[in-house]
């Protein structure tokens, strides 16, 4: 049975683009645990995923607080939720086949973060938008 990669989508461009490089990093960290690899090798990788999607989430909230974005403690939890989600991964890929932790991966990104960003990260664009300076006329 072949499962999905981890799929970038233009349907989840947010239009802001440290937030989109952020998004789409983690994406290609998440498709690259298909193919050739040992133990060693996958839990680095997964420790380096781990830590990249926690520093995006930390700039994510951040750049939220800085524009007084008012939907930011819900925001946070569901966060909290995908850490929490990440740890449990950690914490179970000792056991799992290296096939099952890139399942495992790739259901995390395409599910639940493709739908956060795709619903609740794209609530906050119009916001950080309408925050930030006009382009300066040329």
């Amino acid at each position: 049975m072949t499962h999905p990669r981890a799929n970038w989508s233009p349907a989840i461009v947010t239009g802001l683009p440290a937030i989109d490089s952020q998004h789409k990093a983690l994406f290609d960290m998440a498709a690259s645990f298909r193919g050739e690899g040992d133990q060693i090798r996958v839990m680095k990788s997964l420790t380096m995923l781990s830590e990249y999607a926690n520093t995006h989430l930390r700039d994510e909230e951040a750049m939220l607080a800085a524009i007084a974005y008012p939907k930011l403690p819900e925001h946070r939890l569901l966060h909290q939720e995908f850490r929490r989600m990440l740890r449990e991964l950690l914490d179970a890929s000792r056991r799992l086949t290296l096939d099952e932790i890139a399942d495992r991966i790739e259901d995390l990104i395409n599910g639940w973060f493709y739908q956060h960003i795709l619903t609740v990260d794209a609530e906050y664009v119009e916001a950080v938008k309408a925050s930030q300076p006009p382009p300066a006329a040329g």
